[in-house]
């Protein structure tokens, strides 16, 4: 039987109890009594304690203790001596074994949720890839399912159109968007003999290119191959309560047997009253508020953190982020903006902003859509042209208002006057890593337009906050080592790691990681190897749903200083956990000489009813600890945070 209706089995058969409890002061009392309630817990202890119960008799063989020893030990001791008190008519302690499992099983729901949602993640990366491909046969391309891809066949993409899979330009050249694989913001241009990605997208022209690689052989297929080493790598993190339960299981276990002997034997007390006793110590020292202790305090945090648009998928993450030394970065997306932005006009920046747009206006190219772009975020109109011609691998060039303008790369220039100042400026924009548009008018360069993926504006803020945590900052792209060096000095990273690849990704996380644990931020398909491989992932909420998959934290905001406060927040919120599981063991620890009747002889006893009381106040302790996670202040470096 699942997690989930175990839980569910054990919530319907607790709450009858749960209101006899509640209305009890008014005078209402369960129909039946005892016996209902002896029928409702035996219903949740064979269906839904009953998986408790055997892990924890093998952990036994195997001289192990851990939090289903916890809870077997409490549901069972609570059960069977109220079935002994029923009889001998005395209290009975039903409603305890029936919460305790259900209280456990509502935590491992949560963990149950937050395993599947990981699952999905490599689907999801597998749902990307094209669905058929153009295949030449013959002296005709005919449509094929990608299955029927054969190596060194020949392949047609037209714009618009994934590519299917990995291979070689033969014929033709165009604009190829392979930001979602290597991370690179800027449009790579294609021609023949270069190399293409399988599922990257085709911008601009229609080429031919031959199959090298195909299957499972694909780089997308390794990157789902990747992240699915990665998920499978991830040890379970030995929780608190386990390490706990390891001593204090035993422990209770022999002080429990020993109040019996020492009353039964030593003291000649009566058979149930030496019972008593012995009960009560296991009673009081049951994990009630243990179950209570992660989920509710998860839920209050994660909830306080929704609503700050900071989503963390479980406590596995909570306890890795308090030990994290060094915080690593993808740039595209993540740092950086993520597509090309006008960052400098040189020149009359009207007059080169309009008949940079006029031309650019008829272009299919990117690097025209950011011309565009400025020109109508400052309000500039353009002016019509005629005579429009695209030079392939050069530019544009058009006649506007009688003159003839232009538009491109170096390569277009010609005989073109350059004077020494615009040089100057360019090599300035250059060494900023800045891609370099000439705007021409007849016989002269009138001025530079310089495009480049800039910066987040939050993201200096987001850097230095991490720093002033005593955290390292590491930047690890896809991109080239120019481009990645000039964004880091902008915004203070202190390490840069560029041209690097999805498999090299999740490596150099490895590699990070003997020296404590790491964090990784990134947003895209090729990040997901690396959130998964990482300690703490935290994904960018506007990214890749697989990256949001594979992330254990999300920004939903995509603002970078979401990060130092993401950060804060789980270890807030790991804080309140172990003081939460302080609470559920302190009123308990301190009550188990009281329970053993160290203190009987000057009147000072604790019975079963009030054992139970005492576990019911470290629950509700436990409860209050976490609804004041709420009002708690997060120790950020954010100014004004």
């Amino acid at each position: 039987m699942s997690i989930t209706n175990r839980f569910w089995i054990s919530l319907i058969f607790s709450l009858p109890m749960l209101a006899g409890m509640i209305l009890m002061p008014f005078g209402w009392m369960l129909p039946g009594g005892a016996w209902t309630q002896l029928g409702l817990t035996t219903v949740i202890m064979l269906l839904s304690a009953g998986p408790f119960i055997q892990s924890a008799w093998a952990s036994f063989t195997k001289h192990h203790a851990n939090m289903d020893t916890l809870v077997a030990i409490g549901t069972a001791t609570a059960y069977f001596y109220s079935i002994y008190a029923m009889v001998t008519h005395q209290a009975v302690f039903f409603e305890s074994a029936a919460f305790v499992t259900t209280f456990v099983l509502l935590g491992q729901v949560f963990e149950q949720k937050m395993r599947h949602n990981a699952s999905n993640a490599v689907e999801k990366l597998v749902n990307l890839q094209a669905k058929d491909a153009e295949v030449r046969r013959g002296d005709h391309f005919v449509k094929v399912p990608l299955a029927a891809v054969k190596l060194g066949d020949t392949i047609r993409v037209k714009p618009g159109q994934k590519i299917p899979v990995d291979g070689t330009i033969v014929k033709g050249s165009s604009s190829v968007d392979e930001s979602m694989v290597t991370g690179e913001s800027m449009p790579v241009t294609k021609t023949v003999s270069d190399p293409v990605i399988g599922s990257t997208l085709n911008n601009t022209g229609t080429f031919w290119f031959k199959a090298d690689k195909i299957g499972d052989q694909t780089l997308l297929s390794q990157i789902v191959d990747l992240v699915k080493k990665a998920q499978n790598s991830h040890a379970p993190i030995q929780k608190l309560t386990d390490k706990v339960s390891d001593i204090f299981v035993p422990v209770v276990l022999i002080l429990a047997i020993a109040t019996f002997l020492a009353w039964y034997v030593l003291l000649n007390a009566s058979l149930a009253n030496a019972l008593i006793f012995a009960v009560s110590v296991v009673v009081i020292a049951c994990p009630c508020a243990l179950g209570l202790a992660t989920p509710t305090a998860l839920m209050v945090g994660t909830g306080r953190g929704a609503k700050m648009g900071i989503l963390i998928k479980n406590g596995e993450v909570l306890e890795a982020v308090n030990d994290v030394q060094t915080v690593v970065f993808d740039k595209t997306g993540t740092l950086t903006v993520g597509k090309p932005q006008v960052t400098d006009i040189i020149g009359d920046s009207k007059q080169v902003l309009r008949i940079a747009a006029s031309l650019e206006d008829s272009s299919e190219h990117p690097l025209a859509a950011a011309i565009l772009a400025k020109a109508k975020a400052d309000n500039i109109s353009t002016l019509p042209v005629e005579n429009f011609t695209a030079i392939e691998g050069k530019g544009v060039a058009a006649t506007i208002s009688g003159q003839q303008g232009v538009v491109g790369n170096q390569k277009l220039l010609g005989d073109l006057t350059f004077n020494k100042q615009l040089q100057q400026q360019e090599t300035r924009l250059q060494n900023e890593a800045k891609t370099v548009v000439f705007v021409g008018l007849d016989d002269r360069i009138i001025g530079l337009i310089a495009i480049q993926d800039a910066p987040k504006p939050t993201s200096k803020e987001a850097i230095a906050a991490l720093r002033a945590r005593g955290l390292r900052t590491v930047m690890l792209t896809g991109d080239n080592q120019r481009v990645a060096q000039a964004v880091a000095q902008q915004i203070g990273i202190d390490e840069v790691i560029a041209d690097v690849l999805p498999g090299d990704k999740a490596a150099q996380i490895k590699q990070f990681q003997h020296d404590g644990k790491v964090a990784f931020v990134g947003d895209g398909i090729n990040d997901a190897p690396a959130l998964t491989t990482a300690d703490v992932g935290i994904a960018m909420g506007s990214g890749t749903d697989i990256a949001i998959d594979s992330g254990g934290i999300v920004l939903v905001k995509n603002d970078l200083r979401d990060v130092d406060k993401a950060l804060a927040l789980s270890q807030k919120t790991f804080s309140r956990i172990k003081l939460n599981l302080f609470w559920a063991f302190i009123y308990n620890v301190l009550g188990i000489p009281v329970a053993a009747g160290v203190f009987f002889a000057i009147g000072l006893s604790l019975s079963p009813e009030l054992a139970g009381l005492a576990m019911a106040f470290s629950s509700l302790s436990v409860v209050a600890s976490s609804v004041l996670l709420n009002r708690s202040k997060l120790t950020t470096t954010i100014s004004g945070a």
